[in-house]
C-alpha cells in the first residue's frame, strides 16, 4: 500500500505484528476489535506467523497480496453462534483500505520502520521466542522487531503477547530486559472468573486485556464484580 498514509480517526494508529508463536486467533480478534474500536491499524505478519495462521485456521495468507477482509472476517467451527452472526453481520467495506494499511515483514522503508512516523502503541500478539529475544537484544531481523525497538527508543507503549509454557529463564530474561525498557508482557494467559461459557470468552479475555493497554473501550468480557 502507499507510503502516504493519513489518520482517519480521532488518534493515532495502532501498530500490530503477527508472529510464529500458537494463538493465531488472539490477533484476528483483536483486529476485529480495533476494527469495531475506530482506529486505523498497520498490519504486519511474520511468514512464520503466516504458516501459523494456516496450521491454526485453514487460511492461506499471502504476504505479497493479503487478503485482509479474508483474514478479518474468519470466524473458527468452534465459535460461539452469537460470535459467529456478529463478525458475519459487520460490514467489511472498501474502508479497511482507508484505516487498515499492511506491511511486509521485509520492507525496512515502510514508516512503522521510523520514530518519526507518529503512532500511539504497537502489539506483538501473538509474540514468538525469537521475537521476544530479537526485541529485547536490540536486533532486529525483520520489521516486526524494527517496529518494537522504535517503539521502545521512542517511550510509546510495546504490549507482547508470548504463549509458550514452560519459559526458560533466558526467555524470562528477555521478557524482563523489555519490561525493564518500558514495555508492557501480557501473556495469553486466560482467566475463568468472568462466566467462562465457550473457548470465544477465553479468547475474549485476553483480547480485552490488550485493548485495556491500549487504552480502547471494549465490552468483550464481564468485568470482575460487574453485575450489570
Amino acid at each position: 500500500m502507499s507510503h502516504d498514509m493519513t489518520v482517519s480517526s480521532g488518534c493515532k494508529p495502532v501498530v500490530l505484528g503477527v508472529t510464529g508463536a500458537s494463538g493465531a486467533m488472539y490477533a484476528i480478534r483483536l483486529l476485529q476489535s480495533l476494527w469495531h474500536a475506530d482506529v486505523d491499524v498497520h498490519l504486519t505478519i511474520s511468514p512464520s506467523g503466516a504458516a501459523v495462521i494456516k496450521q491454526e485456521t485453514g487460511l492461506t495468507v499471502d504476504l505479497d497480496r493479503l487478503d485482509l477482509v479474508s483474514l478479518i472476517s474468519f470466524v473458527p467451527s468452534w465459535s460461539t453462534s452469537q460470535h459467529r452472526r456478529s463478525v458475519e453481520q459487520t460490514d467489511w467495506d472498501d474502508r479497511l483500505d482507508n484505516r487498515f494499511f499492511y506491511h511486509r515483514h521485509d520492507d525496512f522503508m515502510t514508516p512503522i520502520a521510523s520514530g518519526s512516523f507518529q503512532t500511539s502503541a504497537m502489539v506483538v500478539c501473538p509474540c514468538s521466542g525469537s521475537t521476544l529475544s530479537g526485541i529485547a537484544r536490540a536486533a532486529a531481523g525483520n520489521l516486526i522487531q524494527r517496529a518494537a525497538e522504535v517503539h521502545l527508543k521512542e517511550h510509546r507503549k510495546l504490549i507482547l503477547v508470548p504463549r509458550e509454557t514452560p519459559l526458560s529463564v533466558l526467555q524470562l530474561e528477555n521478557m524482563h530486559r523489555i519490561a525493564s525498557a518500558g514495555g508492557v508482557i501480557l501473556p495469553a494467559m486466560p482467566g475463568w472468573y468472568h462466566d467462562v461459557d465457550s473457548l470465544d470468552s477465553l479468547l475474549d479475555f485476553v483480547v480485552s486485556r490488550i485493548m485495556d493497554q491500549l487504552g480502547l473501550e471494549n465490552q468483550l468480557i464481564k468485568r470482575w464484580k460487574d453485575e450489570s
